[in-house]
């Protein structure tokens, strides 16, 4: 109790303080797992014909050559397609850009953005798919924005998606939703889920493929150090009649940067999970400028037919 111009003032013992900042972390945590245990039951309920251009397209040309997970891979603001809660941990601004080419002629095109202001986290993203490879005049769509909320090392977080396709001729379009959590551990590890197209209705019996998606990405060194050694590992789970089996996505990343300037490698595995998929492996590269980065992946094709695919990107993080 302190006393001052004749007010007195109560302070609040300090172990007080820490008693309700230990209430809201298991209070934040007791939210997430409600929430990773919900998103895993709808998805499990799920039993709709499956469909959609966007299914099984990576989150970013990193997550590209780490095979496409992308789960667990926070901080970019690609992370809005694959985990919205995956940008949490943006410090201020993140931007970045991609074109990814197959190997039938068609293309995509994407764009993502992310902002922090405290606790919160505001994304967008949108992407435009041609099969003629002319993204002027594509009619596959997608657009969406994310809002998170992120508490000590917990984050959870929704997206709202729009998609337009084509089906069997027909152009036909949905509403749908994502929902994440991510746990970031500093800058040593990250786990992540996610729930993707939840709703997605396009009409006459088709719906989008949902996939619930889990994670885990470990640094085995300092990323602010001089050289970079990373892993994650991945589970996705389509539902759905044209969804396919569970996958397993395994990749590496590392490489060596010094006074910000450097390069780093990336090697991906992907389990198949229909006929059509191509190959398993893909590998990457990437050129750190700073707080640019400039990143490559491949993917060959497949014994089915699968479409090898090329992918150049751009991140940016002032």
């Amino acid at each position: 109790m302190t006393a001052s111009s004749g007010t007195v003032t109560r302070q609040r013992p300090a172990s007080t303080s820490r008693v309700i900042v230990g209430q809201g972390n298991v209070v934040a945590g007791r939210l997430c797992l409600t929430l990773l245990c919900n998103g895993v039951l709808v998805s499990s309920l799920a039993s709709q014909s499956g469909a959609g251009a966007w299914a099984s397209l990576p989150a970013s040309t990193r997550a590209a050559g780490l095979g496409g997970a992308g789960a667990a891979l926070v901080g970019d603001a690609g992370a809005v397609f694959a985990n919205p809660a995956g940008i949490a941990t943006i410090r201020h601004l993140s931007v970045e850009g991609g074109y990814q080419h197959f190997s039938d002629g068609s293309a995509v095109g994407s764009g993502a953005l992310a902002l922090r202001a405290g606790r919160l986290s505001w994304g967008f993203g949108a992407a435009a798919r041609d099969t003629a490879g002319a993204l002027v005049r594509a009619t596959d769509l997608l657009g969406l924005t994310s809002l998170v909320f992120r508490t000590s090392l917990f984050a959870l977080g929704t997206s709202v998606k729009y998609v337009r396709e084509t089906l069997a001729g027909t152009t036909v379009d949905a509403w749908a939703g994502d929902v994440g959590v991510a746990i970031a551990v500093f800058d040593l590890m990250a786990f992540g889920v996610s729930v993707q197209n939840i709703g997605g209705d396009l009409g006459g019996g088709a719906r989008l493929t949902r996939r619930t998606r889990a994670g885990l990405t470990m640094n085995y060194v300092d990323p602010q150090g001089a050289y970079r050694l990373l892993t994650t590992l991945e589970g996705q789970w389509p539902s759905g009649g044209g969804g396919g089996a569970a996958v397993l996505v395994a990749g590496v990343e590392g490489g060596v940067v010094t006074r910000a300037v450097g390069i780093v490698g990336r090697l991906g595995y992907t389990g198949h999970s229909l006929a059509t998929d191509p190959a398993p492996f893909s590998w990457g590269a990437g050129v750190e400028l700073g707080r640019l980065h400039l990143d490559y992946a491949y993917r060959a094709s497949g014994r089915g037919g699968g479409n090898a695919t090329h992918r150049i990107g751009v991140r940016w993080s002032p």
